[in-house]
């Protein structure tokens, strides 16, 4: 049987691990409304096989949704491409307040968004000095969100059912959080390391905080500094009053919801 150059140019450019496979299932739909098993198989070119399985698994976990016998992008595509815009955003207007606080305090500022499903933080901005270097903080980082400033201020306006899973002690220091709107860490996560920080939420808001905002430093330094639970509350009031009309998501894209 001959082969066309057509055919010879799809199947040359195959893609052959997973990922890729289901990387080029997902591109298929960009120009597409839908997309039936034998349409996704002709621009793919990959075994109908493989396509049908991809395509199954993409629709169980909402990547795709299947109508009958059409495929179509699902609500989790939807939510992803939200979240990233929401993330920018907030980024973008935490930024000079960010900055403010490390050039006003010397200290390293963080802004944070917390994982409900894995009850982490997530970092999205840092910004500081060399000491920042020794913190393990990271931009696109996690670390467990009851052992930090971020996370607790994060997690005292958080679903009641986040916090359902964590220790009396703690439910009793979310509740002084949400009364005085600012979170301490005090050498928890990291010894001879301590943080302010407090939520950048509404006043008066029962919904979750949008994201939180900190400094950090050496222990003694941060309890010697003077006003930097004010600094840090009116920064995350400013970064609040930027972002309010935007949509409010505090999840990271691979969180679970």
């Amino acid at each position: 049987m001959s082969v066309t150059a057509t055919e010879y140019a799809v199947a040359a450019s195959t893609p052959v691990s997973m990922i890729d496979r289901v990387v080029t299932i997902l591109d298929a739909f960009e120009s597409a409304d839908g997309l039936t098993l034998a349409q996704v198989v002709r621009r793919t070119g990959l075994p109908r096989s493989s396509a049908h399985r991809i395509l199954e698994h993409l629709a169980e976990v909402r990547y795709l949704r299947r109508d009958a016998h059409t495929y179509r992008l699902g609500m989790r595509i939807m939510e992803l491409g939200a979240l990233v815009i929401h993330q920018d955003r907030v980024r973008e207007a935490a930024a000079p307040h960010l900055h403010q606080l490390h050039a006003s305090t010397g200290l390293v500022a963080h802004l944070a968004i917390l994982d409900e499903g894995a009850a982490d933080v997530v970092y999205l901005d840092k910004v500081g000095n060399r000491f920042g270097t020794l913190l393990p903080s990271r931009i696109g980082g996690r670390l467990p969100a009851a052992r930090t400033g971020v996370g607790k201020a994060l997690l005292a306006h958080a679903p009641r059912a986040t916090a359902a899973g964590l220790p009396e002690r703690l439910h009793a220091e979310l509740a002084r959080i949400r009364e005085r709107g600012v979170a301490h860490d005090r050498e928890e996560a990291i010894r001879g390391v301590a943080c302010v920080a407090a939520p950048v939420v509404g006043a008066g808001e029962s919904t979750p905080a949008l994201a939180a905002v900190s400094v950090c430093g050496p222990a003694g330094r941060v309890r010697s500094a003077s006003g930097l639970p004010s600094l840090v509350r009116q920064a995350a009031a400013h970064i609040w009053r930027t972002s309010a009309g935007h949509p409010r998501r505090a999840a990271p894209a691979d969180g679970t919801r």
